[in-house]
């Protein structure tokens, strides 16, 4: 079985160059993961003036990553390497959760499997996702052994 990876971010960003970049950074990811048991990477978002949104969409999600400042900070590698573990124990989707402008709803939080953080600063939702697009598509590349990751 192969593991969806989808993001689910607060905020409106369509036209955003942000969004723009992550989307590319998801195709590269998707073409580069689709050979290793990764058959999605996909972008939604949540009106994040409407919070419970963001919860309904979380509340059926078996494996939910919220990303949040107050997270986990995990290395490149060590990042790659558990999205294989995930894959590998048979998940079927992993949905991470990037909140909006006031961050993640509190009900959130608790339901998360994992809490990533990409350092203590605070970061602008649309750069988060990102960023978080880019460690996807970069954790596709370390798991096949492609040059783009270097130590």
């Amino acid at each position: 079985m192969a593991l969806e990876i989808e993001i689910l971010a607060g905020g409106r960003a369509k036209s955003a160059p942000e969004h723009q970049m992550a989307l590319s950074y998801l195709t590269r990811a998707r073409d580069t993961g689709r050979a290793l048991g990764f058959s999605l990477f996909a972008l939604n978002e949540a009106d994040e003036r409407k919070p419970e949104k963001i919860v309904e969409a979380c509340a059926d999600a078996p494996l939910l990553v919220a990303l949040d400042e107050r997270g986990k900070s995990l290395s490149s590698d060590a990042f790659a390497r558990q999205l294989a573990s995930w894959r590998d124990a048979g998940e079927a989707r992993a949905l991470f959760v990037i909140g909006g402008a006031d961050g993640l709803p509190a009900a959130v939080k608790p339901k998360a499997r994992l809490t990533l953080a990409y350092g203590t600063q605070t970061w602008p939702h649309l750069l988060v996702r990102t960023m978080l697009s880019e460690q996807l598509f970069r954790a596709m590349t370390i798991l096949s052994g492609h040059p783009y990751h270097r130590v």
